[in-house]
């Protein structure tokens, strides 16, 4: 299936339209408001992801034994890589800043600790190195002090521990309460921008396929 036909979902449910109307279709917007919105919510989604990643990191890292170490990376990885992009710079997207780790109102030296998260990203999946073992290599020898073989060792590293994942998820949760709220002033301002635009024009934009009809509810499987 192509991209153009993909069928989306609606996932902000900010009500702009009079309750007796129904919602037939969605046109497609694509000014500068509108993109923010999208940027907005797309850093929004990779924050509730760092927050699922911890929240499954907690419960294998609560295992006493038989710990899954590949789930653990790969968790830490994708929870570390999406937390990055969140901040990412360079191009006209809204990111965030180290002015909103700030305005989190998070107690503590938050700002060492997101920076700290940025070295641990490049660290774990920046670097061409093996992040979770150091390894060397020396050569065997017997008592008569002639050489006896080729040793390979390793020294392993230690992997990330429940508090570190605990503080991510909650950084992680408080900036998708501030992107949030960024998020609903976005769509009243679009709204405004767009509501009194006759329907000669909004038959003009391209279709956006949508899906309203009700999602299922799993309690009713």
């Amino acid at each position: 299936m192509s991209q153009s036909e993909t069928i989306g979902r609606p996932r902000i449910g900010f009500a702009c339209s009079v309750a007796t109307h129904t919602v037939s279709e969605a046109r497609r917007l694509t000014g500068p408001t509108a993109q923010a919105l999208a940027d907005l919510t797309a850093i929004f989604d990779d924050l509730q992801f760092v927050l699922g990643c911890c929240e499954r990191l907690l419960r294998e890292l609560a295992k006493a034994e038989h710990q899954d170490m590949v789930l653990v990376e790969s968790l830490w990885a994708a929870a570390l890589n999406a937390y990055a992009r969140c901040f990412r710079s360079g191009d006209d997207r809204p990111e965030l800043t180290v002015d909103d780790v700030t305005a989190t109102g998070l107690e503590g030296d938050v700002v060492p600790w997101h920076e700290s998260l940025g070295k641990l990203r490049n660290f774990l999946v920046a670097k061409a190195t093996n992040p979770r073992e150091v390894f060397s290599v020396g050569v065997s020898v017997s008592a008569e002090g002639t050489a006896e073989g080729i040793v390979v060792s390793s020294i392993v590293m230690p992997v990330v521990d429940e508090n570190t994942v605990r503080q991510t998820g909650r950084m992680a949760y408080e900036l998708g309460q501030l992107v949030d709220g960024r998020i609903q002033d976005k769509q009243k301002a679009l709204f405004e921008e767009v509501k009194d635009m006759p329907a000669a024009r909004l038959s003009r934009l391209d279709k956006l396929p949508v899906d309203f009809s009700p999602a299922d509810d799993p309690d009713q499987a």
